[in-house]
């Protein structure tokens, strides 16, 4: 089963998650964060990922290298999702993520089918390249829409969870102030402290 992603003339509210977003965050948030299991670790669990999201049928075979296209994917999602977030980045590593993305764009692509009511964005591939077209029009939804730019992945190291940012402003840079916001704050402090003992110390 293939995902359509709907352009139409609605309004939705930006502090209010579309479920494109839902499946983006849900593809990046794969990773092994918290201790949770990596769900994209092989083909076996790559599979149950596709078809638990409706993005393949089942029966469609997934192979290792499924497995890993989707494991590099994401990773090209979260570097970007990062920046969205203020992730200070010397320009290669979002530079890579970008490049990587636009060859996905060529590998996987969308073909608009435009009615009188609406444009569907529908992959032009079936199976597993059809599933991978599918999360690049969710993205492609969520431009349309103004809210690209507010789906982030938290700015603290050890987490990196996928989020969608609910401010106003669209501010924030962590999935939550505690623990991820408290825990940059403390190693800020203690670095600050050390810095300023070794000044005194020389």
């Amino acid at each position: 089963m293939m995902v359509d992603v709907v352009t139409d003339q609605g309004q939705h509210s930006p502090l209010s998650p579309h479920e494109a977003a839902d499946l983006v965050l849900d593809f990046v948030n794969t990773r092994p964060i918290a201790g949770r299991e990596e769900r994209l670790a092989d083909a076996s669990s790559a599979a149950l990922w596709l078809r638990t999201t409706g993005l393949v049928a089942e029966g469609i075979l997934v192979t290792e290298g499924d497995a890993t296209t989707a494991r590099e994917l994401r990773e090209a999602l979260v570097t970007v999702l990062l920046a969205h977030a203020g992730e200070p980045d010397d320009g290669t590593a979002l530079e890579a993520a970008e490049a990587y993305l636009r060859r996905s764009g060529v590998l996987y692509p969308l073909s608009p089918v435009v009615t009188s009511r609406d444009v569907r964005l529908l992959p032009a591939h079936a199976g597993v390249p059809g599933a991978f077209g599918s999360l690049l029009a969710a993205v492609a939804d969520l431009a349309r829409q103004g809210t690209w730019t507010r789906l982030k992945a938290c700015r603290n190291p050890p987490c990196h969870l996928g989020f969608y940012d609910r401010t106003r402003n669209s501010s924030a840079t962590y999935c939550s102030p505690r623990p991820c916001g408290a825990q940059v704050a403390m190693r800020s402090y203690r670095s600050r402290r050390a810095a300023g003992e070794q000044g005194r110390n020389p």
